[in-house]
């Protein structure tokens, strides 16, 4: 079976979790005898044409200039046609079009009439929960092209039951054309020695203070500035220090809010690293916090389960289902400081039920999240949409 993979970010480009997630998708689905080619954006440095563990990528470079970003979606899509047309061409078509988020889906709409091929989308978020409330022409736009995915689609997966029902709530989908497929992560990145101390003083962190970690874009879905006020709740005997991981539109606003707070020299941000050095800080934290506001999953939980730091997170969609309070992790209420405090402080100061909840979270992050699970359960709903099932 040959599948069409479409994209608009693939490492080395990294922008949210889309890329991870197809990337991983993508080698298991290898692995499980399918021909998978990736078409997405190009990357400096990168060639166009590549074939990464058995993986087909081709990139494209967007060469006409946009004034804007909407202009520049619009552009991009018109060339990952071109692209996978001439694919195509080559290969003797497709069997299923995969497309991943709005951002592609004119291209995979396109590509699905003009190959006759069925269309699969997977959506991993929704805008009116992003935005809270589509009033902007630019959040509309997302919204209409997002509905029309769902509508051309044969299927639509999702990552969680808490999507599903916004699906459903929101675009009136019928519950049966909704897959719901979870994410994952490559568990053995993290099965990996790390010299803890080096890696913490590196950040400033020293052996007599607690390091509290966030990863995630700065924007403000992702909830970074009540964790920043969290930090004004905690007690002081706990010592801590927190490294902020990512960038993003609100990172000045961030970074002003520290030093007027006073906070400055507990609080260091550090753009946006490899995933090397992520992995390090991963497993050199004391406690990893997702203080989201929205978020339909959370691959950052997983991937905090699976160093072994506890993990923190906000009562909300995907992460209330990958987190278990009081087993696997902690819950404490979107944004409010002092809760996000009392959850910290929740693990900092009790070691044993640190202990307690990364041993179920490794353990059930290997039962559970693994791609070849989830190459599993995709291989058979492509074929279930072939009727080949």
């Amino acid at each position: 079976m040959k599948v069409l993979m479409l994209t608009w970010e693939y490492p080395p480009r990294i922008i949210g979790g889309i890329s991870r997630h197809v990337e991983g998708l993508s080698e298991a689905l290898v692995k499980k005898g399918l021909e998978v080619h990736v078409v997405t954006t190009d990357f400096p440095g990168v060639p166009y044409e590549e074939n990464v563990k058995g993986v087909h990528v081709h990139r494209v470079s967007i060469e006409t200039p946009a004034p804007d970003f909407p202009t520049w979606v619009l552009l991009m899509n018109h060339y990952l046609v071109k692209r996978s047309a001439n694919i195509a061409n080559s290969i003797g078509g497709f069997d299923i079009i995969h497309a991943h988020d709005w951002l592609v889906a004119l291209s995979s709409i396109e590509i699905k009439h003009f190959l006759n091929v069925d269309l699969i989308t997977t959506l991993h978020s929704l805008e009116f929960r992003r935005v809270g409330a589509i009033s902007s022409p630019f959040s509309r736009m997302i919204d209409s092209i997002e509905w029309w995915s769902t509508y051309e689609s044969k299927v639509i997966i999702v990552c969680s039951g808490s999507m599903k029902g916004d699906l459903i709530y929101h675009f009136k989908i019928p519950e049966e054309k909704i897959k719901i497929i979870p994410n994952s992560i490559d568990n053995s990145k993290f099965d990996i020695f790390v010299d803890k101390s080096a890696v913490r003083s590196r950040y400033g962190v020293y052996d007599n203070e607690r390091l509290i970690l966030f990863i995630g874009r700065l924007t403000s879905q992702k909830g970074c500035e009540y964790l920043i006020r969290a930090m004004h709740y905690l007690p002081s005997h706990l010592n801590a220090k927190l490294i902020i991981v990512g960038d993003g539109y609100m990172r000045s606003d961030l970074e002003r809010e520290v030093f007027s707070s006073g906070l400055g020299w507990k609080v260091k941000f550090t753009g946006f690293l490899p995933d090397n050095e992520v992995i390090q800080l991963l497993k050199s934290a004391d406690v990893l916090v997702v203080p989201s506001i929205y978020e339909p999953f959370g691959i950052v939980a997983l991937e905090g389960m699976a160093a072994g730091v506890p993990v923190v997170v906000s009562n909300v969609d995907g992460l209330s289902e990958i987190i278990k309070h009081d087993y696997n992790g902690v819950h404490v209420y979107p944004r409010d400081p002092s809760s996000i405090a009392w959850g910290i402080n929740r693990v900092l100061s009790d070691p044993n039920y640190a202990q307690w909840i990364v041993k179920n979270a490794k353990s059930e992050i290997y039962e559970k999240y693994n791609w070849d699970f989830v190459a599993s359960v995709t291989t058979d709903l492509y074929k279930k949409v072939k009727g080949k099932w």
